[in-house]
């Protein structure tokens, strides 16, 4: 662990020299990639830093134990310290589990009413206002670019962008489908019924990501938008329909004003689906890495159960359970989220020790 650590720290060191250069400052592309590398690893050098002090403490301590009249003051620093030490080697060990290169990314979202009518649209609903209200608590931003509504509430599909540092490291587990289980408003009888709503997670493609689009391989519709866009969204035609005819991938923006910017979302969002089918191929060759992920990122997945009658929700993935699904579906899904970033974690420390 030790030389992987001192491995990471001379490319710190070195990207900090490198960032002071004037040939490399007046090269944005270079300065960006740099920049981007030094901040990814801050973390772990910070920790490592702090680590080798810790050593280093120890060593003097272990010194100190043997003066006569300091040495059960170093006896009782030495406990610390070796408490300290043995917290900072498991800091280190999770530190160094290879990052998803996406992890700092935006993220898009796709949430759709699937089994259940009227209610998996109102569930859908619910699934957009618990993650938009999660994006608020984080302090994120987030902007809706296509919804379709429900006839009685909720949306039967609704795509937005939710904007914010490591957005998608926090949100990337949450692709499958969700079921519900409570009696519906729309039933009359008061029967418990499930339903079902999908959601796709996607980080947002930005300029670090190579993605060509032949404009010869698109075909744009304008038409009038029927979102929910404010005074005005309706009556232009001012939406946009993206198709890209060698994947057959649709886009769809009608939230904003002008053509022009629903245009612009548009396009963010097909490099973005483009982007999203290559990272699946990859997986798809890479089986064993697929499986070892928490979930498959597929929308036919199962992967969340909301239990209203119990007010409880469980995660199929990895066995867990919460009594608190008033607080989740309000937004509070710190706790939900921590145990799948823990799971996978341990997945992946696992695998590493296995090799």
């Amino acid at each position: 662990m030790i030389d992987r650590l001192e491995v990471t720290l001379q490319k710190y060191e070195f990207l900090e020299a490198e960032l002071t250069k004037p040939e490399v400052l007046s090269d944005i592309k270079k300065t960006r990639e740099y920049s981007k590398e030094l901040a990814d690893l801050e973390d772990i050098v910070a920790c490592y830093k702090k680590y080798k002090k810790v050593l280093d403490d120890i060593e003097s301590s272990k010194e100190m134990i043997k003066d006569p009249e300091l040495g059960d003051m170093a006896k009782e620093e030495l406990k610390q310290l070796e408490d300290e030490k043995a917290s900072l080697d498991k800091e280190l060990e999770v530190l160094l589990i290879p990052k998803d290169p996406n992890d700092g990314k935006n993220v898009v979202i796709e949430i759709r009413g699937a089994a259940g009518g009227d209610e998996a649209n109102i569930f859908a609903g619910d699934l957009f206002r618990m993650y938009t209200r999660y994006a608020e608590k984080k302090g994120f931003s987030y902007q809706v670019y296509n919804s379709v509504e429900g006839t009685a509430g909720g949306f039967s599909q609704i795509e937005f962008i939710i904007k914010g540092k490591n957005a998608y490291s926090l949100l990337k587990y949450e692709s499958g489908s969700h079921r519900v289980q409570r009696v519906p408003v729309t039933e009359s009888n008061g029967r418990l019924q499930t339903s079902t709503a999908t959601v796709l997670v996607m980080p947002e493609a930005d300029d670090d990501i190579d993605i060509e689009i032949n404009p010869n391989d698109l075909r744009i519709d304008i038409y009038r938008s029927s979102g929910c866009g404010g005074q005005g969204v309706n009556t232009t035609d001012s939406a946009v329909r993206i198709t890209h005819l060698p994947t057959n991938t649709v886009v769809t923006c009608q939230n904003e004003r002008s053509q022009i910017q629903n245009k612009e979302q548009a396009m963010k969002v097909l490099k973005t689906r483009l982007y999203e089918l290559q990272e699946q191929e990859k997986l798809e060759k890479e089986g064993a890495e697929r499986r070892s992920k928490i979930g498959t990122g597929d929308r036919a997945e199962k992967i969340r159960t909301y239990n209203y009658p119990q007010n409880r929700v469980t995660d199929h993935r990895i066995g867990f359970t919460t009594k608190n699904l008033d607080r989740v579906v309000d937004g509070d899904l710190e706790e939900v989220i921590n145990a799948l970033i823990q799971e996978d974690q341990k997945r992946k420390l696992q695998g590493e020790t296995e090799e």
